[in-house]
């Protein structure tokens, strides 16, 4: 499997994924920590992928979503973007919306 195949993967097998730099629960950088308290408080589970750890995928991934940073949140194999977008999305309720239809969609 080459790096974009299991990037495709990880997308596909996860509806709520953050490629980030360390870990929700010692996030590596502000831009990460905000992105993750924001999605942390919609109550949903996501999964992540701390790129610091992953060099392969935090090379590729820019190519591959056409957006150059980190983190990216995708929900349903959709790039919803980084940590601006995110917390935009929060302000206005829209992040919250999308993850509680997001998850009620595949809890059916």
């Amino acid at each position: 499997m080459n790096i974009t195949q299991k990037i495709e993967k990880q997308i596909k097998n996860n509806i709520i994924i953050i490629y980030m730099k360390g870990t929700p629960q010692s996030p590596s950088c502000g831009f990460s920590a905000q992105a993750v308290q924001a999605l942390s408080s919609c109550g949903e589970k996501f999964a992540y992928v701390d790129v610091l750890e992953n060099s392969d995928i935090r090379n590729e991934l820019p190519k591959y979503s056409n957006w150059p940073t980190f983190p990216q949140l995708w929900v349903d194999g959709e790039l919803i973007g980084g940590c601006s977008i995110i917390l935009d999305m929060l302000e206005n309720g829209a992040l919250k919306k999308l993850i509680s239809n997001t998850v009620k969609k595949y809890k059916k």
